[in-house]
């Protein structure tokens, strides 16, 4: 009976237990998972996808070209600066039809292969000749003395040109043109070329190239970099653009005028003591910011006819253009 009653009372638990377990047929089913059809959003969140819109990067910039304020040397920059157009692109060819299109032939050299990765400082087997040069980035206040003084003595010279100054300037380049002279590229608006890009360099080139053109000159095929800054691969660029890269053999420093210690008979003597043949004289156009004073201008004429008295000419830089 005691064994019987033991049975009879687990029986009775399992059933009560089985009672308290089930899950009651009335409850509420479990939510649907959210839809994954075609026609459903499943755009994730910023937790799920892994990244927060406040961390996102944005895409890399354009290298930026450095400013186009930076002065001719030791001269106050042209304002306001000039927007540096773009580097313009040939007009394609029109279709020839079908068969070979006829050979051009090679193109003409713009200049000496000798030329090719040098930055001249001297004109080589020029003979007893001075280049006399000018370079023009900030004003034109000695360009009225110095054309006067070369029409007088006969002597013509190269003016290397920014596109900046020729824009503040539109009349120079038909006085310096039609007086007889040469006119050259010094770039756009008178950066250093180390610190630009291929593309910043050609937009320089070509933005100066292209204003001097319109303004009734033609610059090519001579250059001539910016502060003289220049290396290896600067210079492979300027070639490739059409240009050879001219230096100097004596810079006068009057562009450092009287505030700088500097005087009109310093000038010339400056030129004579490096007077040697091809010598090429690096002279500015513009005056002193500080004290207005155009020392190069004022000391040309001496420096002409101590020049011719060594028994020496002048010849511009097409000179180096010669086969």
């Amino acid at each position: 009976m005691a064994a019987a009653a033991v049975v009879l009372a687990l029986i009775v638990l399992a059933i009560v237990l089985a009672v308290l377990l089930r899950e009651p047929a009335g409850s509420p089913p479990q939510p649907a998972a959210p839809s994954t059809s075609p026609g459903a959003s499943t755009s994730p969140g910023p937790a799920a996808s892994g990244a927060s819109p406040s961390t996102a990067q944005p895409s890399p910039s354009q290298p930026v070209e450095p400013s186009t304020e930076t002065p001719e040397a030791g001269q106050d920059p042209v304002q306001p600066p000039a927007t540096v157009p773009p580097v313009p692109v040939p007009p394609s060819a029109p279709d020839a039809g079908p068969g070979p299109a006829p050979d051009p032939g090679p193109p003409a050299a713009p200049f000496p292969s000798a030329l090719l990765g040098q930055d001249l400082t001297a004109i080589p087997n020029a003979g007893r000749v001075v280049a006399l040069t000018f370079d023009a980035g900030a004003n034109a206040a000695g360009l009225p003395k110095i054309l006067s003084t070369l029409s007088a003595k006969g002597v013509t010279g190269t003016f290397f040109l920014t596109g900046n100054w020729v824009e503040a300037n539109p009349g120079g380049v038909g006085q310096i043109v039609s007086a007889g002279h040469r006119v050259a590229n010094h770039s756009m608006t008178h950066p250093g070329f180390t610190g630009l890009d291929g593309t910043q360099i050609a937009r320089q080139v070509r933005g100066a190239e292209q204003t001097i053109l319109a303004a009734g000159g033609d610059p090519r095929p001579l250059f001539r970099f910016p502060f003289g800054e220049r290396d290896a691969r600067t210079i492979a660029a300027v070639n490739s653009l059409g240009y050879a890269a001219v230096r100097w053999t004596v810079d006068t420093l009057g562009w450092k005028g009287t505030s700088g210690g500097v005087t009109a008979q310093a000038v010339a003597d400056r030129t004579l003591a490096a007077l040697e043949p091809g010598e090429i004289v690096l002279m500015h156009i513009g005056s002193n910011p500080d004290d207005g004073s155009t020392l190069d201008a004022d000391a040309l004429p001496d420096i002409i006819d101590r020049i011719s008295a060594a028994g020496y000419g002048f010849a511009t830089l097409d000179a180096l253009l010669a086969p």
